[in-house]
């Protein structure tokens, strides 16, 4: 089962994200979203756990957890939309031909 976590304190990583859950069951993937920008946390990832007893449980017993000052939102991930290819191109920049 893919399980969103969200509200992590901007420090986490995903080794500390993984050691959470590990406590709570096999983990076979767990991720913080990284800014392409900044290099920064977005304070939000994703774990995968194969046994969906044991990950039902881990958000059941995580969700509303404090960590680091802040409460954990965990819940099952809903799939990815599809955004229509990516980023959009914001339209014609250039201003056409004014002159």
């Amino acid at each position: 089962m893919r399980i969103f976590v969200g509200g992590m304190p901007y420090t986490t990583n995903s080794e500390g994200l993984r050691a959470l859950f590990a406590a709570k069951g096999e983990v076979t993937d767990a991720n913080v979203v990284i800014d392409r920008m900044s290099g920064d946390s977005k304070g939000f990832g994703f774990v995968e756990m194969p046994n969906q007893a044991e990950a039902q449980a881990a958000i059941n017993s995580l969700n509303g957890y404090s960590m680091g000052g802040r409460s954990l939102s965990v819940n099952e991930a809903r799939p990815r939309e599809e955004s229509g290819g990516g980023r959009s191109g914001g339209g014609n920049r250039g201003g056409g031909n004014r002159w």
